[in-house]
């Protein structure tokens, strides 16, 4: 390809719209209705996989990292996500469990991002989780070697198909590895984009207990 990256991006559009209307006037006290009420609206567009969020962590070099995943669940100001302890993210939270959240629906023009404290919920909590999923995605998980060298495809298929067999004749087996995990949220903010770049933003600070909410330049 002939024509420098620079071109081909910048030739790309963004933030086109039409993108829907946004009541600053009336926003409710507590950010975590606020984000269900954007979730519900997302659902209600039929954006493409709403519940999908990168979280991001720091290793313990202090490099960042960041990876998509599912929000399980949303409530009392914690958002809820699930992995195993020797996944890189475990890892990463376990040294150090201060992570971000960060939702973009680009059909909406609309983005959250989340800074909080993320809390291991235990083994039964854990447990609780991976019953929950799919035969073949508690297989994948089971077999605790997520972000390892692969050596081959074979070798995949044959360890997943061992943790089936497992899973076949024992149904509540798990992994104590698997853990749900609570971020709680220190700071939320709201994105709503413009076409002409005037973006409305609204930053939600918890502070003693208490959310307070301000409004943040574009």
């Amino acid at each position: 390809m002939n024509t420098q990256s620079s071109n081909i991006l910048r030739g790309l559009k963004a933030l086109s719209g039409p993108f829907p209307t946004w009541d600053t006037q009336s926003l409710p006290e507590n950010p975590t209705e606020l984000f269900l009420d954007w979730m519900k609206l997302a659902i209600e567009m039929k954006v493409k996989e709403p519940h999908a969020m990168t979280i991001s962590t720091v290793d313990s070099d202090g490099f960042p990292d960041a990876r998509v995943l599912i929000i399980k669940e949303a409530k009392d100001d914690s958002f809820y996500f699930a992995t195993g302890l020797e996944s890189q993210k475990g890892q990463h939270i376990q040294h150090n469990p201060k992570v971000a959240l960060t939702f973009y629906w680009p059909e909406l023009g609309r983005q959250i991002r989340i800074r909080g404290i993320a809390e291991d919920q235990g083994l039964e909590a854990g447990a609780i989780d991976l019953r929950r999923r799919s035969t073949i995605a508690r297989a994948v998980a089971m077999t605790e070697r997520q972000s390892q060298p692969l050596e081959n495809q074979e070798q995949l298929e044959q360890s997943i198909a061992m943790q089936e067999e497992k899973i076949h004749h024992d149904p509540d087996i798990v992994t104590p590895n698997w853990r749900l995990f609570a971020v709680h949220a220190q700071e939320i903010e709201f994105w709503q984009a413009d076409p002409d770049r005037k973006h409305t933003r609204y930053q939600y600070i918890l502070h003693e207990g208490q959310w307070t909410h301000q409004q943040l330049w574009p």
